[in-house]
């Protein structure tokens, strides 16, 4: 019989912690919404529940505690009390004394000796009840007969068993472990067997080789099922972490949560739980301002922190971002140079992302003063230890007043993961296929160069073109001679390019293993693998190849970056003409007044500025190759052929015209496009007009971008003057 009662314990023990973890939920949530009856109706059942059980187990002082809550907690139900700050936070100090307690009956077998006067008290008087007085508990129906034998068989069953427990077993982590690493094995013999299968006309092997195929798979789906976790299990406690550290530090908070089931092996669930907690109690602290700043900065007086985790490139992406106010970059380098990390020098010449990277340094705060929370330098260079630890890494940006982001990347240490085997230069690499979009031949003149950077035009899409061989540093240039090759079109980021490979095999499953701590530096690369043929094969980190390649860059995007691509407004119609190198620009016609020729010799100079009589008026000509710099030819000449005849663009500005000279004027066109990222300054992005790649200008942009710089101008020549 004790052996009984023993298991029963242990679940009510689990049970309870579970229950606990969702009563700080709900409470969060009530606390936001305080006329949520579903919410309400949640806590009143969770107290009630652990309420009865431990009443039948025998821990009175748990079920005092849990009583004067339940009644506190039905006068919130039945609304003669109303929820306030101060209400959820005792209730929330309940949950926490609750939890100590089952602490005590896991260790020990009893409740403790402490009976908790206070708390019981504290519930009392918010509830109305004179001081001293506790709530009474109402005794257990009828006299508790002593536990009778449970009968065994197949049909015995325990009261307190929720039909969750009834068909569970508990495993130890080493076993799974154990079990984990040995259908990885299976899994690269099976690849073997396949390919020898592959090289030999045997239908008994064949035969054979696809039964072994299919067993290994379903055995694989069932061992990872076992391992894996949802990554809320992580991130359970950072509401309540953020809630209380923003009531201590009179700041409002909330956290958001995004991607909730994205599931991870649970060792690398437990070794993440704290850089995460001290990652947002660091943007609780030092991101997110007070109501009052944030009001007069503009923004909400309630600060957000938004936690977000998706599989990518292998690996699991987690981002905390706040919309606080940054980090001060300057800051940062004056208390590096404080600690002796770095000379004055070192830091005055340090790029953004190197300063950033000084966070991590063990001792560097840029608190004023040391507090309770805050202050020793004692965390970032902590988190970033223990992500490396499980092969991860950590990256930071920031803008001052806009907030900052923390990017975690983890790789699947114990996944097997399907991907496509690519060859570049006899070399043989796995892409994720969780980054895979499409495949396509390439046959002479289907890459074009754009501004020195290789395109590819797929369906009036855009997309960069990056060499494998090239970026690897494999020998050749197959952008000379791309017949015959592939382009595998991969997603990074919110950004689409493609990956110029020299073959493709089939898809295959790969268990994926952990790169050595000395090859962490390798950015292009996610880890590695057995292939079939016993090789070592290197897997490509998607994202680190096209933030190498220069696809994606080191941008600060904001909360909601999941941005599609700019879209023009439906059918808008545009003027397109060519540049004086022949390449072909647009602008939206209804920044256009007049089209207008004339011929060169009416041009007079006016200063350093060409102008022409226009009607009444004074016509001032600007030349295109002075608002925007063209990389395929040099700047234009004083004394250069210019045509005989120029055509001109009027733009309006308030009263004031302007006239833009362009190469020539080819069409008006009308049609709805996604514009893709622009590759240079003044211009919004470049789309497929008629067939052809066009740039779309940002003519208000350019033209006050030329102001600025003559406005810079005349300031330098007065200064030279005195």
């Amino acid at each position: 019989m004790p052996g009984e009662m023993d298991e029963i314990v242990a679940e009510f023990l689990v049970e309870s912690y579970e229950s606990l973890d969702r009563l700080d939920r709900d409470l969060l949530a009530l606390e936001r919404d305080p006329h949520s009856r579903e919410v309400l109706a949640s806590i009143f059942r969770t107290m009630h529940t652990i309420k009865g059980t431990c009443g039948f187990l025998g821990f009175a002082k748990l079920e005092r505690i849990a009583h004067a809550a339940e009644s506190l907690l039905a006068g919130l139900r039945d609304g003669s009390l109303s929820i306030t700050p101060q209400t959820a936070g005792v209730l929330l100090a309940t949950g926490d004394v609750m939890r100590l307690i089952l602490r005590q009956i896991e260790a020990t077998g009893t409740d403790g000796e402490d009976d908790h006067d206070g708390l019981v008290e504290d519930l009392g008087r918010l509830r109305g009840a004179p001081p001293g007085v506790s709530p009474a508990v109402p005794p257990a129906p009828g006299a508790q007969p002593e536990p009778q034998p449970v009968r065994s068989g197949p049909d015995r069953s325990v009261g307190l068993r929720s039909a969750v427990t009834e068909t569970t077993v508990r495993v130890d982590v080493n076993v799974l472990d154990r079990l984990m690493t040995l259908v990885g094995e299976l899994v690269l013999a099976r690849n073997q067997l396949a390919a020898l299968a592959s090289d030999r006309a045997d239908p008994s092997l064949a035969s054979a080789t696809q039964s072994v195929d299919r067993i290994t798979a379903e055995l694989q789906e069932g061992v990872t099922k076992t391992r894996l976790q949802p990554i809320r299990t992580a991130w359970a406690t950072l509401p309540r972490v953020a809630r209380d550290l923003a009531v201590a530090l009179d700041k409002r908070v909330r956290i958001e949560t995004d991607g909730d089931d994205t599931e991870l092996d649970r060792s690398i669930i437990e070794a993440i739980k704290d850089p995460l907690t001290h990652i947002v109690r660091n943007a609780v602290d030092h991101g997110i301002e007070g109501p009052e700043a944030r009001v007069a900065a503009g923004k909400a007086e309630e600060g957000a922190v938004i936690v977000r985790a998706y599989h990518e490139g292998g690996q699991v992406t987690i981002e905390v971002a706040d919309d606080g106010a940054g980090i001060d970059l300057n800051a940062v380098r004056t208390k590096a140079v404080e600690l002796a990390s770095v000379t004055p020098e070192q830091a005055k010449r340090m790029s953004e992302r190197e300063a950033l990277d000084l966070l991590f340094l063990p001792g560097l705060s840029t608190a004023d003063e040391v507090t309770t929370v805050s202050g020793r330098g004692v965390g970032m260079d902590v988190v970033r230890t223990n992500i490396e630890r499980i092969g991860g890494s950590i990256d930071l940006s920031s803008r001052r007043g806009e907030g900052t982001i923390f990017k975690i990347r983890i790789p699947l240490t114990l996944a097997i993961i399907p991907v496509l085997i690519v060859t570049s230069r006899d070399e043989r690499f796995a892409i994720p296929q969780a980054n895979l979009l499409e495949l396509v031949g390439v046959v002479p003149g289907s890459i074009e160069i754009l501004h020195e950077v290789p395109v590819y035009r797929l369906r009036d899409r855009l997309l960069p073109v990056v060499s494998l061989a090239r970026e690897l540093h494999l020998g050749g240039d197959d952008e000379e001679s791309p017949a015959g090759r592939f382009l595998v079109v991969l997603q990074a980021d919110d950004r689409r390019f493609g990956l110029l490979v020299d073959g493709l095999s089939d898809p295959s499953e790969i268990v994926v293993k952990p790169l050595g701590a000395q090859l962490h530096g390798l950015e292009v690369f996610a880890g590695a693998t057995i292939l079939g043929t016993g090789r070592v094969g290197l897997i490509l980190d998607v994202v680190g190849l096209a933030a190498r390649a220069g696809v994606v860059g080191d941008v600060h995007e904001p909360l909601d970056a999941e941005r599609p691509g700019e879209v023009l407004e439906d059918a808008r119609a545009l003027l397109v003409f060519a540049d004086a190198a022949g390449g072909r620009m647009a602008v939206p016609l209804d920044l256009v007044d007049r089209l207008e020729e004339f011929p060169r010799a009416a041009i007079e100079r006016s200063g350093l500025h060409e102008a022409v009589p226009y009607g009444d008026r004074i016509l001032p000509l600007v030349p295109l190759h002075e608002l925007i710099v063209d990389r395929r030819r040099a700047p234009r000449h004083a004394g250069e052929d210019m045509p005989a005849e120029l055509q001109v663009l009027v733009h309006r500005r308030g009263e004031d015209l302007l006239g833009l000279v362009v190469g020539r004027i080819i069409d008006i066109v009308e049609q709805p496009a996604e514009l893709q990222p622009a590759g240079r300054p003044g211009v919004t992005g470049t789309m497929f007009v008629q067939g052809r790649i066009t740039e779309i200008l940002d003519l208000p942009g350019l033209l006050e971008m030329r102001e600025e710089r003559r406005r810079l101008d005349v300031s330098a020549s007065a200064g030279a003057a005195s």
